[in-house]
């Protein structure tokens, strides 16, 4: 069974259409989801919560069709995005006594654990906390309730490399169980390289490629080469090209097998971003 699985979602709006959006969060595994802004991100999360109807297409939350169970299902589901900040003049204490009254299996011993954890003081108000101490507030919020599904927009944008790191590690120990899920859209794609079981990237409102992040890292790869001898490259084997003075950058699909077509080229290693860029600029799969 899938954690989420998201077939044919469309939404429109005057300006922006989202275009048969489907993809699949597996049961014990983060899913990277990677997009420029305003290509989707956020208006497909917002569907799958129930924060904006959808005009078309199915969302099912651990097999449940979320239209009619939306309400039970949001007992298992916890949401962090890049502004979940509870009122400045709360404390720590104030947000777990609003959160115990909404859900079932809310969990004080856990909750004092994060905070613990976080070296967060239960006493001190929101407006007196750092950026990186309201998330890692927030954080510890979602998972006080025992939920078994973690939806992440943007959750370390703007946080320092530490804070960073200490948020992945707690994404980390909730995935260790195999009944636990993540979606985690981010724009730091260093940050997906190292937690993301897969990648889904979304473009202009339409998904245009969603694969296992470790097949990605393995065959995708940038060539490059000068001008003269882009001309003889075949147009079928490169996602994008960046031209650059006297010379080309190229990403490919399978760098091994361009290694064995053009042995004369170098071919380096891609990264995510550079995958996204790439695509973005250059054309779909």
């Amino acid at each position: 069974m899938t954690a989420i699985r998201v077939e044919g979602l469309r939404k429109r709006y005057p300006r922006f259409e989202l275009k048969d959006v489907s993809l699949e969060v597996p049961k014990g595994s983060i899913v990277g989801f990677i997009g420029e802004n305003g290509a989707g991100k956020t208006t497909t999360i917002k569907a799958i919560v129930g924060a904006i109807r959808r005009d078309a297409g199915k969302i099912e939350i651990f097999g449940r069709d979320f239209a009619r169970h939306g309400k039970a299902l949001k007992q298992t589901i916890a949401v962090v995005t890049e502004e979940s900040f509870f009122h400045e003049e709360f404390a720590a204490k104030d947000v777990a006594l609003v959160l115990r009254r909404l859900y079932d299996r809310w969990d004080d011993a856990l909750f004092r654990h994060y905070l613990d954890r976080f070296n967060l003081p239960p006493d001190k108000r929101i407006k007196e906390l750092s950026r990186g101490m309201r998330m890692k507030l927030a954080i510890a919020a979602a998972l006080s309730h025992h939920p078994k599904l973690l939806i992440l927009d943007e959750p370390t944008s703007g946080l320092d490399p530490v804070v960073r790191s200490e948020i992945l590690d707690v994404f980390l120990d909730f995935i260790q169980d195999e009944e636990h899920a993540i979606l985690f859209s981010s724009h730091i794609t260093t940050d997906l390289e190292k937690i993301a079981d897969y990648i889904v990237f979304i473009h202009d409102g339409r998904i245009i490629l969603s694969r296992p992040k470790d097949e990605l890292i393995e065959r995708y790869g940038i060539m490059k080469c000068g001008l003269d001898e882009f001309q003889r490259v075949d147009a079928a084997d490169c996602v994008g090209v960046r031209r650059y003075g006297f010379g080309c950058e190229m990403l490919v699909r399978d760098r091994q097998a361009m290694r064995r077509k053009y042995p004369h080229l170098t071919i380096d290693p891609a990264a995510i971003e550079d995958i996204m860029l790439y695509y973005a600029r250059g054309g779909q799969s």
